[in-house]
C-alpha cells in the first residue's frame, strides 16, 4: 500500500526525535559519569560533551588545539609579567594572573621571524543570553570568535586553571556566573572576565539585586566545587535540548534538573 505524504513526513519526525533521544540520553549518561568518578579535566570534559552533542560538527582535537594554544600564550605571560605578590601561594597566583593576561589583554609575540599579535577575548553584546542562538552560550564559539559573555568566558577560565594544576571556584549571581579565588594575604576575591576587572561583594550584591538571605542560602555568590559546576553543564544540556527539539515532552528536561540537584540542591536555574 503506498504511503501518503502525511505519514512519510511523521515517520521522518518519530526517527529524528528518537535519534534525538539516543544522542542526548548518551550526553545525559557521559555526564553522570563524570559525576560520579574522580575523574581529570572533567569540567572541560562536560562542557565539550554538552556543546557537542548540541552541535556534533564540533571536532575536539580543534578544541584541544585552541585551549592549548591559549596555555602557551599564559605560560609566556607567567615568564614575561611581573607580579607585585609575596604570599606563599604566589605560584598559584602567578597561574591565575597569567591566564586573566591571556584572555583580557593583547599578548604580542615574534613567531618564526614575524610579529604576531593574539588579541584579547571580549564581550558579545549581540545575544548574550543565546535566546536566538544557543550557541551563543558555547566555549567553542567564544574560541573561534574571540568574543563571549558571562557563561562562556569564565567556563573557558576554569578549563584553563583545570589544565595548569590550579583550583577555581565558579560562582553564581541572578543570570550570571564569575569566578571566585582565595590567596592566602587577601582572601577570598572575585574575577571578572566580561569586563576585566575584580568586583568586590558589595558591588555584585547591588548590581545584581542579591539578597543577603539568597547569600547565607547558599544560593548565590558560593564558591562551587567542582562537581557543582558539571551539574551546570547538565543543565546546559537540558537547556540545549529545549532549544533544538522545542516541542519535546520535557521528561529529558526533568530528568537533567534532578540529577543536577542531586549534586548541586540549591541550584537555583535547575530548581527553576
Amino acid at each position: 500500500m503506498r504511503l501518503s505524504i502525511k505519514t512519510l513526513l511523521l515517520s521522518f519526525c518519530l526517527v529524528t526525535n528518537l535519534y534525538a533521544q539516543k544522542e542526548y540520553r548518551l550526553a545525559f549518561d557521559k555526564l553522570t559519569t563524570i559525576l560520579n568518578t574522580d575523574s581529570i579535566n572533567g569540567f572541560k570534559k562536560a562542557v565539550f560533551i554538552t556543546e557537542n552533542t548540541f552541535d556534533n560538527r564540533i571536532n575536539y582535537n580543534d578544541f584541544q588545539n585552541e585551549i592549548a594554544f591559549l596555555l602557551n600564550i599564559a605560560n609566556i605571560r607567567e615568564k614575561a609579567d611581573s607580579l607585585i605578590y609575596k604570599g606563599k601561594d604566589v605560584e598559584k597566583i602567578r597561574k591565575y594572573a597569567s591566564i586573566f593576561k591571556a584572555m583580557t589583554d593583547t599578548t604580542r609575540l615574534l613567531l618564526s621571524n614575524e610579529k604576531y599579535e593574539h588579541k584579547p577575548f571580549h564581550y558579545d553584546f549581540d545575544d548574550f543570553f543565546g535566546e536566538k542562538n544557543w550557541e551563543k552560550m558555547f566555549v567553542t564559539k567564544l574560541l573561534v570568535t574571540r568574543k563571549g559573555n558571562c557563561h562562556s568566558m569564565p567556563y573557558l577560565y576554569k578549563i584553563l586553571c583545570e589544565e595548569l594544576g590550579v583550583p577555581c571556584y565558579l560562582a553564581l549571581a541572578p543570570n550570571h556566573i564569575y569566578i571566585k579565588h582565595r590567596s592566602e594575604k587577601g582572601g577570598m576575591y572575585n574575577t571578572e572576565l566580561t569586563s576585566a576587572s575584580f568586583p568586590i561583594d558589595a558591588w555584585l550584591m547591588a548590581s545584581g539585586y542579591i539578597t543577603l538571605e539568597s547569600i547565607q542560602n547558599g544560593v548565590y555568590m558560593d564558591a562551587l566545587n567542582d562537581k557543582q559546576c558539571i551539574a551546570l553543564c547538565v543543565l546546559d544540556l537540558a537547556k540545549g535540548y529545549d532549544r533544538k527539539y522545542p516541542n519535546n515532552d520535557g521528561m529529558f528536561i526533568i530528568k537533567c534538573c534532578d540529577l543536577a540537584l542531586e549534586h548541586f540542591p540549591k541550584y537555583i536555574n535547575a530548581m527553576l
